[in-house]
């Protein structure tokens, strides 16, 4: 899956081996484009195009007749709700859901459980350090359990692949499998690296909270998660117009990260990230520049 400044464009692998593009036009409004507002939607965007694109991926990569099953009675009442709209309603769901589970794994639980420390240790000005790396813990750790995986794997190789294509292009070079080959997989802009910068932003606003009732800080970290994830994409925005120490520094955990989260790909994998790039590119480079 590659996005453009206008475009947003699908590359997958079909049973024959040919590649089937799908594409689409993207519309914004002015205020998505604001500075903070716009890395909250940029988030949500993500999330729900990522979903719809990987089921999209899975129908077209395995074939049909992979999806044939029995219709359960949820099918049965969401088709019979939703109609033509049940497709749209099933990725909507999955992807709140996914939200969901990421906030419990990342937000609620550390604060919990270092809430109840506290009630055995006298906790002080490390609580908010305390959770922060409970934070960063479960989040590498379940980026490493997951990669494991074989089919994760595979999908990390084609994020890796993602990452060599749009290094390639930035360089100025010709859009060919021989050249991303020798590109860098890893990547300052990745959704990786957004990631890792959120968390380690909400410990420092973890920080600020002088309250230690567990509940009300975990209601004033969702309420405050907006914010954060508008500072961190400014920041990563900020990274990718400008290289020196300090946004080197800024980008090195999240590239550190990377070394999980993607993997090299095989020549196949490449020329998916090609037909995939190809239709997004804009006329005037500019328009890509961050």
């Amino acid at each position: 899956m590659m996005r453009g400044p206008k475009k947003m464009a699908l590359a997958v692998r079909k049973p024959d081996g040919e590649i089937y593009i799908e594409t689409k036009e993207l519309s914004t409004h002015t205020w998505q484009k604001w500075p903070l507002v716009r890395g909250v939607c940029a988030f949500v965007e993500s999330l729900v195009s990522g979903y719809q694109c990987l089921m999209k991926s899975a129908e077209i990569s395995m074939g049909e007749e992979a999806f044939e099953q029995e219709e359960s009675r949820f099918d049965k009442w969401v088709n019979d709700t939703f109609g033509d709209k049940a497709g749209n309603f099933i990725m909507t769901l999955a992807a709140i859901a996914g939200g969901a589970l990421a906030l419990v794994l990342f937000l609620v639980i550390p604060t919990a459980l270092t809430g109840l420390l506290g009630k055995f240790v006298e906790l002080g000005l490390w609580r908010a350090w305390i959770e922060g790396i409970l934070k960063i813990v479960m989040l590498v750790g379940y980026m490493a359990l997951v990669s494991r995986m074989k089919d994760i794997k595979r999908m990390f190789a084609y994020h890796g692949a993602e990452h060599k294509t749009i290094a390639c292009y930035e360089a100025g070079l010709e859009l060919k499998v021989e050249n991303i080959r020798r590109c860098s997989r890893f990547h300052p802009r990745c959704g990786t690296s957004f990631l890792l910068i959120v968390v380690l932003l909400s410990i420092l606003v973890g920080a600020l909270i002088t309250s230690t009732n567990t509940l009300l800080r975990i209601a004033l970290k969702l309420l405050l998660l907006p914010v954060v994830m508008g500072v961190g994409y400014e920041i990563i925005k900020f990274c990718g117009r400008h290289n020196n120490v300090i946004t080197r520094a800024i980008s090195a955990p999240g590239l550190w990260l990377q070394h999980i989260t993607t993997n090299e790909p095989d020549d196949s994998m490449i020329e998916c990230a090609i037909a995939a790039v190809q239709p997004v590119l804009p006329d005037d480079p500019n328009e890509g520049k961050w």
